[in-house]
């Protein structure tokens, strides 16, 4: 057998998409993900020898390694494919050492097409390692920060916490927000409104009264009694037109997505969150299945900065806004850039692959939330190569009595980028000072109006607005914490933790998020400030363009951090509860049991704890008519009470009616639910499990704890592709793989199991 290319690449469905293009003298396999990193259970970052890392392979990747080892031996070339980002780079690098590869050849395209595969074949390079010494010095500064802060946190204020270096920033804003809003005093103020007509005629418009006619400032009516008196002031007025200007106004097309844009822009007209918004991204970058086509990339790379796009995508956008809207509604001359100083530029701004790739042509083999994005982001590239909208805008001055009143009216003349795309608003945009708009009727300087009505209305200013995933991102963007591919692990870590959580899409602090921020702030100020953060992100840039070297950043940071840490751990003062002492006795080692306060709540522990880890949830005092109804079936083991349903820190169970005076208890029985799927991993049989926490049921190995293999929706069937995962059921009746960095999907009809 002839030998092969070895092309590979991080998911399977990036894998299948390229296969298709290459051919029979290639072979395309992946990482499924990342291959190695630091050490789970222990720091593995040597200090004292120059911050040396120490890497070990992924458990959940020996199977991968193993297949990718065995194909190396037999290949011609071995071609290293992974994303084109630091993230990408540092996985060919890990992948190259863990396999311990000699000669290798790196290649990266910002979009999977044939073209760009084709090319990047024919221009490979060595890997560049000032890339991977940037993400290296990123992953280094991070467990620094995790490591030690998490266990400190962790012991003063409650168990299982974490801190981070993007992550405690983010909850800071939060918090600094929230606290703003408790403090904020709202102040009235008045508006007057007058609605006028021209004379003789029935064309009403309004218009805002703004100052005296011999004040120069904008007149603030600050109570309804200053109201009242102007409206008096008012009586009997005469109106006329002081001053007419018409102008000609052009809005210009917004810019290409870029990653942050992108999840904000996602967020307020999809509703997606911003992990939704990359997964589908993912998705539609490393290719859909289009019938006979086949697995075909619908978009560029999705995770960039820059709004840069290419010559021939800007023609051919170009050529086909011209065929299908007229010459005149192409953009003519550059394209406008966002000027921002820390942009990489590395990739374009994320575009459709093939601009003549209408959504409506690809809708029946998307699902519905896929065709949603790529609609979205195939209208905002086609929108940003198009012609300018043109306004014509009338601005008009009112004299009522002594006092000038201003309406303005706008109508669209042409409508250029807006036939294809409209921009969802603001949503930190107060309502109450929008400008009249709408169209006027003609009026000319000293025309006389007559006064339909005046209308006054009272106002509060209000707060800052909690911020959305939209407008968080959007801070962190502007503040330059973090990048864009961490904005949606950041959020999910931050909700997942239990510092914040969402209340009708907003991010609410909870009084652990403002305990731990407390905390950071008071013992580690810059680790937790944001032109700090923003600074050290400049930092691993430079480290990236190599103006700096990773061992000298890691050394500036590392000395102030470890004062400020140990210095926290003398000074820095316990908020954990005191553990409550209590008369009963450990049913497993006889010490004395104790109350605790843990993350769901207080619960019964051994005061001999860690060494005996015995627990028991803690019912709460109970209203009596809150009291669940007794279960006349069941008995108290105890006392032969009558038992009730309860709900505890492990989810439903009977307890005795007499508590607290009886304590008796009885779980739930439960048959044994076994699925005909057995585990990927020791082929152990799939049962049905419950939760602890609120009882919510999933499927895992029967081996555990030996197994760990766990699913949360019924098994269908063993995925095909990657072997690690189980097939179940997806939106739309499609089967999708349980195994995050596979992505397999099929367009069937699962069977009931």
């Amino acid at each position: 057998m002839a030998e092969k290319n070895l092309v590979i690449v991080e998911s399977p469905a990036k894998a299948r998409t390229i296969e298709k293009y290459l051919g029979q003298d290639f072979t395309v396999l992946s990482t499924m993900g990342h291959v190695r990193d630091l050490p789970k259970h222990r720091f593995g970052v040597n200090i004292q020898e120059g911050f040396t890392p120490t890497y070990e392979p992924l458990p959940e990747r020996k199977e991968a390694l193993k297949r990718l080892q065995t194909a190396t031996k037999k290949a011609k070339e071995i071609y290293l494919a992974t994303d084109p980002d630091r993230e990408g780079e540092a996985i060919a690098w890990h992948v190259k050492e863990a396999l311990k590869l000699k000669q290798i050849q790196r290649i990266e395209f910002n979009e999977i097409t044939k073209e760009a595969v084709r090319r990047a074949l024919e221009h490979p390079r060595e890997i560049d390692m000032q890339r991977v010494e940037a993400q290296q010095a990123r992953r280094i500064l991070d467990r620094i920060v995790g490591y030690m802060l998490s266990p400190l946190i962790s012991k003063k204020i409650r168990s299982r916490l974490s801190a981070g270096r993007v992550q405690s920033v983010a909850v800071r804003l939060i918090c600094e927000r929230e606290r703003e809003i408790q403090n904020f005093v709202p102040e009235e103020y008045w508006s007057i409104t007058a609605t006028l007509t021209p004379q003789g005629e029935s064309r009403p418009f309004d218009a805002k009264l703004y100052k005296r006619t011999n004040g120069e400032e904008k007149l603030k009516i600050s109570n309804g009694e200053q109201a009242q008196q102007i409206l008096k002031e008012l009586e009997g007025a005469t109106y006329r037109v002081l001053k007419v200007e018409e102008k000609e106004q052009r809005r210009h097309a917004p810019l290409p997505f870029t990653t942050s844009t992108l999840q904000q822009e996602a967020s307020k007209k999809l509703g997606f969150s911003t992990k939704k918004t990359m997964s589908i991204a993912q998705q539609l970058y490393e290719g859909v299945e289009l019938g006979a086509e086949g697995a075909t990339g619908l978009i560029t790379y999705m995770r960039t900065d820059s709004t840069r796009i290419s010559e021939e995508a800007q023609t051919m956008a170009r050529a086909f806004i011209a065929s299908k809207y007229g010459k005149e509604y192409v953009h003519t001359g550059e394209v406008r850039r966002a000027k921002k100083s820390n942009i990489q530029d590395a990739h374009e701004a994320i575009r459709p692959t093939v601009v003549t790739r209408l959504p409506e042509e690809v809708a029946d083999y998307l699902t519905p939330d896929q065709l949603k994005l790529y609609r979205l982001i195939w209208q905002r590239f086609v929108a940003s190569q198009m012609a300018s909208a043109v306004f014509d805008v009338v601005s008009v001055e009112i004299q009522g009595g002594e006092y000038l009143f201003r309406a303005s009216g706008s109508v669209l003349k042409f409508p250029g980028w807006l036939a294809v795309y409209e921009e969802a608003r603001d949503e930190d945009r107060p309502s109450d000072d929008e400008e009249t708009t709408g169209q006027l009727p003609p009026l000319r300087e000293q025309q006389l109006l007559d006064l339909v009505q005046l209308t006054p209305k009272q106002h509060f200013t209000e707060p800052p607005p909690r911020y959305t995933e939209a407008t968080l991102v959007k801070a962190l963007e502007e503040n330059g914490i973090g990048r864009p591919s961490t904005y949606a692990p950041t959020i999910s870590t931050i909700l997942e933790r239990g510092y914040v959580k969402l209340e009708k899409r907003r991010f609410v602090p909870t009084e652990l998020g403002f305990l731990v921020t407390d905390a950071l702030v008071k013992h580690f100020p810059k680790v937790v400030d944001v032109g700090f953060t923003a600074l050290i992100e400049e930092e691993l840039d430079k480290i990236e363009e190599g103006q700096l070297d990773r061992i000298t950043v890691l050394q500036d940071f590392y000395r102030e951090f470890a004062s400020a840490y140990e210095k926290a751990k003398a000074e820095m003062e316990s908020l954990k509860p005191p553990p409550i002492e209590t008369d009963e006795s450990c049913p497993e080692c006889g010490k004395r049991l104790v109350i605790r306060t843990g993350r769901y709540g207080r619960f019964y522990s051994c005061s001999g704890f860690p060494k005996c880890r015995y627990t028991r949830p803690l019912e709460t005092e109970t209203k009596a008519d809150e009291m669940p109804q007794a279960n006349e079936t069941k008995s108290c083991p105890k006392c032969s009470a009558p038992m009730a349903l309860r709900r505890g820190r492990y989810g439903p169970f009977y307890g005795c009616t007499r508590y607290p005076d009886c304590d008796g208890i009885v779980n739930l029985e439960r048959a044994r639910e076994e699925s005909p799927v057995r585990c990927p991993k020791c082929n152990g049989a799939l049962v049905k499990r419950y939760a602890r926490k609120g009882g919510r049921s999933f499927w895992g190995c029967e081996n555990y704890p030996n197994c760990d293999f766990t699913v949360n929706q019924t098994p269908v069937k063993p995925c095909p592709v990657c072997k690690e995962g189980v097939l179940v059921e997806g939106a739309e009746g499609e089967l999708i793989c349980s195994n995050k960095q596979c992505e397999h999907r099929e367009s069937v009809t699962p069977v009931a199991v």
